[in-house]
């Protein structure tokens, strides 16, 4: 699937009431044990969690924030010279802490001001229309498990650096924030599956993969790519394409490797005017008109 809300590891519970998450075979974690536990630990208190309740906190250990440490490190410095400059905004507003994993409330106590968005915890898979959905209100659905530590640079599956390091830092510039609701308010609008399936490729290929030109040369936006350590350093040298509706809402891709097919915005400006305008008014007919019309 290529939806964010669906590329996570299922969740499912036991007949006795145990969460248990179901790691791939090729899943650094797989063969730990203890690690397994702790994620089925972290999914269980998110799925315990209802709306209005205090947000869930996670006893995180000493290796746990170390990991964070490092990756919070190793990303600032590739920020500085291949983030954008709105990204690079946002999270000089934001000033996620650097020693430890910040809880969701903290995140959302830091973000709430700036832009009005606050976090709410997921254990897993979200259901694609609520996932995108609630962003229309200002909440983001975040897991808050962190990566194996025999890859502290890498991950299979967005884990809370992805959603902290990668969403919270753009979430907090408001141009892109301002996106972030348009998107959302999409996914409400369109009722078809194909529909929303279009919408959410297009924030595929802009909120979580967007690139952009600058004066200094072609920068990233995306959380996806400024979450990662080794894909911030490749995607210049991947495909880079003029933003294009269709192409972006229709495009297959690959979500386990690189992406190698990426579109450069060229412009905050023009990253609203196209992508943000349609996202504003976009329904199931437009888009079919869209599609049609570039047959």
């Amino acid at each position: 699937m290529f939806e964010e809300g669906q590329y996570f590891a299922p969740v499912n519970t036991d007949a006795d009431g145990t969460v248990v998450v179901e790691l791939g075979e090729t899943h650094p974690g797989f063969a730990d044990a203890e690690y397994r536990d702790r994620r089925n630990a972290i999914a269980a208190l998110a799925l315990e969690w209802k709306p209005g309740q205090p947000m869930p906190t996670v006893d995180y250990t000493d290796a746990e924030h170390e990991i964070w440490r490092l990756a919070s490190a190793e990303l600032a410095t590739k920020h500085q010279a291949l983030a954008s400059r709105e990204y690079l905004d946002g999270s000089e507003r934001l000033k996620l802490p650097a020693d430890h994993i910040p809880q969701l409330h903290e995140v959302s106590e830091l973000l709430e001001p700036l832009t009005g968005f606050s976090y709410m915890p997921a254990a897993g898979l979200v259901p694609l229309r609520e996932f995108y959905g609630v962003l229309a209100d200002g909440r983001f659905h975040a897991t808050q498990y962190i990566r194996h530590h025999s890859v502290p640079l890498y991950t299979p599956e967005p884990d809370v650096i992805h959603e902290v390091i990668g969403h919270a830092n753009a979430l907090a510039a408001p141009r892109f924030a301002a996106l972030y609701r348009a998107a959302g308010d999409a996914a409400r609008r369109v009722h078809s599956e194909e529909a929303l399936e279009f919408v959410s490729r297009v924030f595929w290929f802009t909120l979580e993969f967007g690139v952009i030109s600058e004066g200094d040369g072609l920068k990233a936006y995306g959380a996806g790519i400024c979450s990662s350590y080794g894909e911030i350093d490749e995607f210049r040298d991947m495909t880079i394409l003029p933003l294009d509706l269709v192409t972006m809402g229709t495009i297959d891709y690959d979500i386990t490797h690189y992406q190698d097919k990426l579109f450069d915005a060229g412009s905050m400006d023009r990253l609203e005017d196209v992508v943000g305008e349609f996202w504003e008014n976009c329904d199931d007919d437009a888009i079919e008109r869209l599609k049609a019309d570039a047959a």
